[in-house]
């Protein structure tokens, strides 16, 4: 799992921060105003769309990970829901239109520096679009769900995912 840099200054007041037991445990604390400061969590979300029986993975164009596969994905920004992130990041990776059905999973665990901390993962299907790469993808294609059919995968949470998915598949058979 990959670390998160460490805090320094003093989001208030730019003093620097300093160690100290606040609530339990060791957190950051700046004595100049008196305020522990809190991490926030990066979120991402995404989305499984299924068609005919097969599952829509993009190419990550940019590192980390660059030139493996994952689902649509990405951050959620401080004003918006989980899931309409995940729909509007699908839109700008895929040209796809979806819509959310219901949740697949929430997974937890840094993976790179610049990554999410918690992913959450929606089933979502198809309701328009012209498929196309976009933004810091540079393919899109369905794939068979079977592991031996799937293409070089990305992430930990994109396996996760994926097998969840599954799991859900055989369970309605």
């Amino acid at each position: 799992m990959a670390r998160s840099p460490t805090l320094n200054y003093c989001p208030t007041c730019g003093h620097v921060l300093q160690d100290r037991v606040a609530f339990g445990r060791a957190r950051r604390y700046c004595p100049a105003c008196d305020r522990v400061v809190f991490r926030e969590h990066k979120i991402a979300a995404g989305v499984i769309v299924e068609r005919a029986g097969w599952i829509l993975l993009v190419r990550r164009r940019w590192e980390p990970c660059q030139g493996l596969w994952t689902f649509p994905a990405g951050f959620v920004d401080f004003d918006e829901h989980p899931a309409g992130a995940a729909v509007r990041e699908c839109r700008e990776e895929t040209g796809l239109e979806v819509s959310i059905v219901d949740l697949l999973d929430v997974i937890a665990g840094r993976e790179h520096d610049h990554g999410a901390d918690i992913v959450i993962v929606y089933l979502a299907q198809l309701i328009g679009g012209e498929m196309r790469a976009a933004d810091d993808v540079d393919r899109v294609a369905f794939f068979a769900p079977e592991e031996d059919a799937l293409p070089p995968l990305a992430f930990r949470a994109t396996r996760i995912a994926l097998e969840k998915w599954r799991d859900a598949q055989a369970d309605c058979i």
